[in-house]
């Protein structure tokens, strides 16, 4: 059993350094050919209706196809499309327009439909083939898997006549994701390793991060992760995001702090949101030595903690009444050009009310004001609790005043904050909060 996926029996990571972000061609030799594209022949009156039509579409190329098209109108069928087709692919912005007339007077076949997303492909209009693939899934299907299997063998029918762009598998991968049909997507990552062609790792990427939002993600991903490694996929730094994040959300921080070891040792290179990811799950668990261990990890690497981070952070040090440490933070987070939020600040304020530093808290309010950061109903509970607590009714009485001025209407929380907590007297305004 894996020591680093405990709950995992029988798996354990194979993991390789950065690669190129593309879709590529694998090395191995078992794999098969992209078969020949054998169209229909047409008759000798269908093909000179073929002829007629490039013509006509090609030498009156400002008038509106409309226009030039009624003539034939009645005489066009869906296999006219494809043949016409042949005669045209080499003109993008005709081809489409013609894809578009035709739809409003025969529904493309199948068949036609997968050319014009190879020609789409081939053309380098990405989004313009994620929106033909995505009209077909828009469809409602008595039988997905049926029409499934029909729309990849038919991709893989036209592809070496029609476009030669392996993007076109990948791009239909993304379609299938983003529509949550992850089985598919996985039967298309398979099924395209027979031809010797392995998905994009960003595109690898976005399958895994739907992975781990689904029933049993956390071992499904992780699964996921360790099987396309091992049949050619080539994870990068985003790729083991994903898994820290997946297992830290779980509370497997120490599972994700070896991971992060792990794919520096393989040449992986951890960047900010790696160590963000850690650092955020041992803040949850209250873990202030290895945040502290981390963060002076993240300084030697020059690698800058988001506004996130800096947030978990600061609230960790409060909870552990560390406020001056955590002013510390404050200003380096400020050197460092991360603009503190108002989350940041009322974290910081409570602590120093807690602690019965009201000046401190009161400057950093201030402060606030002065950086034009909005204060929130929080942020002067906890100010108006502290003054309560020295028994400063003036200096409460007037940030009150100052909260009503601006449009906030206090709470049963901000009003319990002006008499002795329930309880323990140094209780803060952000427990209390935290338990109504």
């Amino acid at each position: 059993m894996s020591t680093m996926f405990p709950n995992c029996r029988g798996l354990c990571l194979a993991a390789g350094g950065g690669c190129a972000e593309v879709l590529y061609f694998s090395d191995s030799s078992n794999t098969r050919p992209f078969p020949d594209y054998s169209p229909k022949k047409p008759t000798i009156r269908d093909s000179d209706l073929v002829r007629q039509i490039s013509v006509a579409i090609k030498a009156r190329r400002s008038q509106p196809l409309f226009c030039v098209l009624k003539p034939y109108q009645l005489k066009f069928r869906s296999d006219h499309l494809i043949w016409v087709l042949m005669n045209i692919k080499g003109d993008y912005g005709l081809v489409l327009d013609f894809f578009e007339w035709a739809c409003l007077h025969r529904g493309p076949t199948l068949e036609a439909r997968c050319i014009i997303v190879q020609i789409v492909v081939a053309s380098k209009d990405t989004e313009m083939a994620r929106q033909l693939i995505h009209d077909f899934w828009l469809k409602p299907k008595a039988d997905v898997g049926q029409s499934f299997c029909r729309f990849v063998e038919c991709l893989i029918y036209t592809y070496k006549d029609w476009g030669s762009d392996p993007n076109v598998f990948d791009i239909f991968f993304q379609v299938l994701v983003e529509a949550g049909m992850l089985d598919e997507a996985r039967k298309l990552f398979d099924k395209m390793l027979n031809y010797g062609l392995i998905i994009s790792v960003d595109s690898c990427n976005a399958y895994l991060n739907q992975l781990k939002d689904n029933f049993d993600g956390l071992c499904r991903v992780i699964k996921v992760f360790i099987e396309l490694r091992e049949v050619g996929a080539c994870w990068n730094t985003a790729s083991y995001n994903i898994i820290m994040h997946s297992l830290c959300q779980q509370g497997k921080n120490k599972e994700a702090h070896r991971l992060l070891l792990h794919m520096e040792l393989k040449g992986c290179i951890p960047d900010v949101v790696s160590y963000s990811t850690i650092v955020n799950g041992y803040c949850h668990v209250g873990k202030l030595q290895k945040v502290l261990r981390l963060i002076e990890e993240m300084q030697k690497k020059e690698l800058k903690p988001n506004l996130y981070t800096y947030n978990n952070i600061i609230y960790l040090l409060c909870k552990n009444d560390k406020v001056v440490e955590t002013e510390l933070v404050l200003r380096e987070m400020m050197n460092q050009e991360t603009k503190p939020d108002n989350v940041i600040f009322t974290t910081l304020i409570d602590g120093f009310c807690k602690l019965g530093n009201i000046s401190s808290a009161d400057r950093l309010l201030n402060e606030m004001h002065a950086r034009k950061i909005i204060p929130d109903l929080l942020t002067y509970t906890s100010i108006i609790s502290g003054f309560c607590r020295i028994e400063k009714m003036t200096e409460a009485s007037n940030v009150f005043q100052e909260m009503l001025g601006i449009g906030l209407k206090p709470d049963e929380v901000t009003y319990m904050s002006k008499r002795p907590g329930p309880g323990d007297p140094t209780e803060t305004t952000l427990e209390r909060r935290s338990r109504h």
